[in-house]
């Protein structure tokens, strides 16, 4: 578990106070995490070798204005809620496409699930929590079959027969229009952090993983979702056309102005080495398109 101090630091990132666990609690938790720490994956282009310790990831975000993808931010959320007196398991998930969810996507995913938090309206009191998906949750679900409306996204938490194959229980239907994948199913079993290593290194190593491929940042808000991919910036939420960012400081700008990602701890060289990387990319998908 994280030492106070670090969660001290780690809600000053996210702008909140402490307070018990409460439903209005987990719900400003949830909108403050996706608002302030984003979905990214500029480490892994920036050649750093990130595990997915969640104690390492709440550090990273907390005093290092960092994100990550749903490894480090979900995990690091778990131990912020635990810490805060919050009830919570993990789960392994599977985000798949439209092909359906199969069980060679599972553990690609970590999902969190709040328990003990009752209220009038769903008196179960557990919680779909996911501050890992990018472009999906601005906040909680209560974790029962339904739709949801999470300006732009139309959400939906269906219940599925359990597999041979060991695809999950439930299953997020991920919005048609505006969503970046079909859905994510997750089992009902907890889990333990090293269910998802062999994943992550393959998602983080692989030529073959997209993660790899293309850099990827991510801002979930209450209206929209900001998305950067290569040099392509693009708003989830109105009318607004891509925009190509293939200047250097107009780059990092957006990294910092939108995102939040401001690389301080980054060494020049490195930044230098990100850029390279980026902006060849981004040259050799406009020959191609």
């Amino acid at each position: 578990m994280i030492d106070s101090a670090l969660v001290d630091a780690y809600l000053d990132r996210l702008e909140l106070d402490r307070e018990p666990p409460s439903i209005d609690g987990l719900i400003r938790l949830h909108r403050s995490h996706v608002e302030h720490v984003p979905y990214e994956t500029v480490w892994i282009h920036l050649g750093e070798a990130w595990d997915i310790d969640p104690v390492r990831a709440a550090e990273r975000i907390a005093r290092r204005g960092r994100g990550g993808y749903c490894f480090h931010v979900n995990g690091a959320f778990t131990e912020l809620l635990r810490a805060l007196g919050y009830r919570t398991t993990i789960h392994v998930g599977g985000v798949h496409g439209p092909a359906g969810p199969s069980g060679d996507e599972m553990a690609n995913h970590l999902v969190v699930v709040v328990h003990e938090l009752p209220d009038d309206d769903h008196p179960e009191g557990t919680w779909y929590v996911d501050a890992g998906l990018g472009d999906a949750l601005y906040e909680p679900l209560a974790l029962r079959p339904g739709e949801h409306h999470q300006a732009p996204l139309t959400l939906r938490l269906k219940r599925q027969a359990e597999r041979p194959d060991g695809v999950g229980e439930w299953h997020l239907v991920h919005d048609s229009v505006h969503g970046s994948f079909t859905g994510m199913s997750f089992r009902d079993a907890p889990a333990q952090t090293s269910a998802f290593s062999d994943k992550h290194r393959w998602l983080s190593t692989s030529p073959d993983s997209g993660f790899v491929r293309t850099v990827t940042v991510q801002r979930r808000d209450a209206s929209g979702v900001d998305v950067l991919r290569g040099c392509v910036l693009r708003r989830i939420g109105d009318d607004s056309a891509d925009v190509i960012v293939d200047q250097r400081a107009e780059w990092f700008d957006a990294l910092g102005d939108v995102f939040g990602l401001r690389l301080d701890d980054v060494e020049a060289e490195a930044r230098d080495a990100l850029w390279a990387r980026v902006s060849g990319a981004h040259a050799t998908w406009s020959r191609e398109r």
